[in-house]
């Protein structure tokens, strides 16, 4: 039998875990679910994107100058993100993207080999636009969908922990029960939806502890910060943009230095998947490159910087560099995207990771009915009661 104490602070718990729950549910169901579908976004949007592919040629692809000029000509005035560069099948991708004043998120796909324009696509609509609102914002403003969403994944950890507190058994015989469903034909409804909770919610609470976690890092600096720390990381965990070296701009009569690069670094990194590039936001700044090692996946990327006058590479401070440089901490961070969609472990991670999100947006449904089962059970029986005492009395 346990202590009163231990009954006491289990009453406490189960009230915490109870007014979280109910307070958090509806978020966590949207975000859970919402989830599911964008861990194969990819997969999904390969069978209706075959304007990403073209015939492949035995030519240098166009440099990089001429590809923001012809880019710039489709969508003047706005903000050129990046430019990705695939295999000798795909398409140029150029990436327009700006926050202020208004958000504007586009890409326009060209002919490596010609600059051919083949089409332009809205980022910011379309189905998978959609899911992404869901599970950022809820399909609110920014500021306040965004915060909604950011602390109910904290609670959720919250929730996690307590609902496993909750979940271990009072006595000894009773572990069976915690640990498989054992049903018959006079299971009542009630016990199977607890069951469904509290087992359920056992098996999936070290996923969802993942999930919490890696979606907390994205959500608050505070915790990206000490994350990196607490694993040890003694670099920059931000992102920085080092600046050139040399001091003398470059003739703006002749083509940038930077169109030699991306032909050098083909041969550099003959397996590689993509490279973008990112044009200098300004005189000072370098060119950055990132070169994707592995089909989608982002962690082990290798970030490159170059001055853009000489195009010698310049080193970064930053965990974003080479990934033959990250150390164990750098890695943690830099693998927190690709463990939060499952994609760390290709297509069976993808569909652990599936699974598990619709688990967890089980959960808040099971313990609204748990709720509504505890608080509304005796209401029946004290209406009967009065109806009792009232037929009684005539």
């Amino acid at each position: 039998m346990s202590s009163p104490k231990k009954r006491n602070n289990r009453k406490i718990i189960l009230q915490i875990h109870k007014i979280l729950g109910l307070i958090t549910g509806v978020v966590l169901f949207i975000v859970s679910i919402t989830g599911c579908l964008w861990v194969f976004k990819d997969e999904i949007e390969s069978f209706y994107t075959d304007y990403t592919y073209v015939t492949p040629q035995e030519q240098e692809f166009i440099i990089s100058s001429k590809v923001k000029s012809i880019a710039e000509q489709i969508i003047p005035n706005k903000t050129i993100h990046g430019v990705i560069y695939g295999q000798p099948n795909e398409a140029i991708e150029v990436v327009f993207y700006q926050a202020e004043p208004e958000l504007f998120y586009q890409s326009v796909f060209l002919d490596p080999y010609s600059g051919k324009f083949i089409k332009r696509v809205d980022n910011d609509s379309g189905f998978f636009a959609f899911v992404l609102k869901g599970h950022i914002r809820l399909w609110l403003p920014e500021a306040i969908g965004s915060r909604i969403v950011s602390y109910s994944i904290l609670l959720f950890l919250v929730l996690l922990i307590s609902g496993f507190f909750l979940w271990i058994p009072r006595n000894k015989k009773n572990w069976r029960q915690r640990l498989k469903f054992d049903w018959n034909s006079k299971t009542r409804w009630k016990r199977k939806n607890f069951d469904l909770h509290s087992i359920t919610g056992f098996y999936i609470s070290s996923l969802g502890l993942l999930f919490a976690f890696t979606g907390c890092v994205m959500a608050f600096n505070w915790f990206y910060f000490i994350a990196y720390i607490a694993t040890g990381g003694d670099k920059a965990p931000q992102f920085i943009l080092p600046q050139n070296i040399s001091t003398t701009i470059t003739n703006s009569d002749k083509n940038p230095p930077y169109d030699q690069l991306i032909p050098s670094l083909y041969k550099a990194y003959s397996e590689a998947k993509s490279f973008e590039l990112h044009y200098p936001e300004n005189d000072s700044t370098t060119v950055l490159v990132e070169v994707s090692n592995s089909a989608g996946l982002y962690y082990d990327m290798d970030y490159l910087f170059f001055d853009q006058n000489t195009l010698q590479e310049v080193e970064t401070t930053s965990i974003y560099g080479k990934y033959k440089d990250a150390g164990f901490a750098d890695k943690v961070i830099r693998m927190n995207y690709d463990i939060h969609v499952g994609s760390i472990g290709g297509l069976a991670g993808k569909i652990i990771a599936f699974l598990a999100s619709l688990i967890c947006a089980s959960l808040p449904v099971t313990g609204v009915l748990l709720w509504y089962g505890r608080a509304y059970k005796k209401r029946p029986q004290v209406k009967e009661k009065l109806a009792s005492a009232y037929s009684t009395q005539m």
